[in-house]
């Protein structure tokens, strides 16, 4: 095959995943094409990573480096490896700690070449998961899929394949809180899937704790849909509705039994109405926050092909 492809691969203190991944992947991509480059996004690293990729790159001329000044997350070293000269006509974004099979790249090339734009590698188990995290994750789909605009493949990582076209319009995405897998599947174009088993990690240990997955997960929440917004426009609609009939019913009875505590019926009339009629309120405003957290976003309106 004629066709260049970049290998995109961000890494931080990944020092004793980088010698195993490169000669896997040259195994690979040899097999596939003499035309290839690989690019390492040097995430900050404060171990020997960068040191290792440049006595790689003084063997292999088809790796490159990127050092990032300092880590900047996974989600902008892979936007950094997407902007800086990734010049295949097809673009993969993987890890290096293996746990992506470099095997995968034939069949996902194989099913590019059958006209697909881009092609997602999905794990069909995660028995190597604790337990917390392979139901937290399955939670996390769940609520996207539910509330989110753009649904996500699920069990998808970063690791697919991505046409030069499909490269091009992610780089017109310019938002700073990014969560890759939904802008992957924002944009469209036409997508197929290669499922796989995935392995043990080959060294260290992820740096993607409780806490950074959460902040990622939310992020991707909050920049996908507006529905923690939205939702308080109905319950102060549901409040309000409720307060009415509460009010009704503490008149009749004030009317019908008597007063039991001065002032009772006054207070709670007056704080039930007053409690649906700011929610709604405030609920009407945040539609309208919704809409203004859209546009300056400044994502592109569509896409042609």
């Amino acid at each position: 095959m004629g066709c260049k492809i970049s290998i995109i691969v961000p890494v931080h203190n990944e020092e004793e995943a980088i010698e195993p991944f490169i000669n896997n992947m040259l195994i690979v991509l040899n097999k596939l094409t003499d035309n290839f480059e690989i690019i390492f996004i040097n995430d900050g690293s404060s171990d020997q990573t960068l040191k290792k990729i440049i006595t790689q790159q003084e063997r292999f001329p088809q790796i490159k480096a990127l050092d990032l000044t300092r880590s900047f997350a996974k989600e902008a070293a892979i936007t950094a490896g997407l902007d800086y000269d990734a010049s295949g006509e097809a673009v993969v974004p993987i890890d290096a700690d293996l746990q992506d099979p470099t095997t995968l790249l034939e069949g996902m090339v194989k099913k590019w070449q059958e006209g697909f734009d881009i092609v997602f590698a999905k794990r069909v188990k995660r028995n190597k998961d604790s337990f917390f995290k392979k139901n937290t994750a399955a939670a996390f789909y769940w609520l996207w899929n539910k509330v989110a605009d753009t649904q996500i493949p699920v069990n998808v990582g970063d690791y697919r394949l991505l046409d030069k076209k499909v490269v091009l319009v992610l780089r017109q995405i310019r938002e700073k809180n990014r969560f890759m897998k939904g802008i992957f599947a924002w944009v469209g174009f036409k997508s197929t899937v290669i499922e796989f088993e995935r392995p043990e990690r080959f060294s260290s240990t992820t740096s993607f704790n409780f806490i950074k997955l959460y902040k990622l997960a939310l992020d991707g929440i909050l920049a996908f849909t507006s529905a923690p917004l939205k939702i308080w426009m109905y319950i102060g609609f549901i409040i309000s509705i409720s307060s009415f009939f509460a009010i009704i019913y503490l008149i009749t009875r004030t009317v019908t039994h008597g007063v039991d505590v001065p002032g009772y019926a006054s207070i709670m009339i007056t704080v039930l109405f007053m409690g649906g009629i700011n929610l709604l309120s405030l609920g009407i405003m945040w539609q309208y926050l919704a809409r203004i957290y859209d546009e300056v976003k400044n994502r592109p309106i569509s896409f042609g092909q």
